[in-house]
């Protein structure tokens, strides 16, 4: 059988934050859940630092991150695939 195996690391989607940090990028997670006790739909966010060797991303775009290995004592994500863009004004 040669079927593509389903990764069983997480993957989420967010916003480059920064990238001051060589081989470094913060990426922002925003996400809405609803209120477990008062059922309001509430926005929340969470940062990751993620390993981007090439330093291919810059503030503003949207990539993709990959749960990985401890690469440092904050990274434990790797950047994978730029979504979109940021647009220069």
């Amino acid at each position: 059988m040669t079927e593509a195996k389903k990764s069983l690391k997480r993957t989420l989607i967010g916003k480059v934050v920064s990238d001051k940090r060589e081989k470094t990028v913060t990426v922002l997670i925003e996400r809405r859940v609803k209120h477990a006790l008062y059922g309001k739909i509430v926005g929340k966010s969470s940062k990751y630092h993620a390993h981007d060797e090439k330093g291919e991303y810059s503030t503003g775009d949207t990539i993709e991150i990959t749960e990985s290995r401890p690469i440092s004592k904050t990274k434990n994500w790797v950047a994978t695939r730029l979504v979109e863009k940021a647009e220069s004004v």
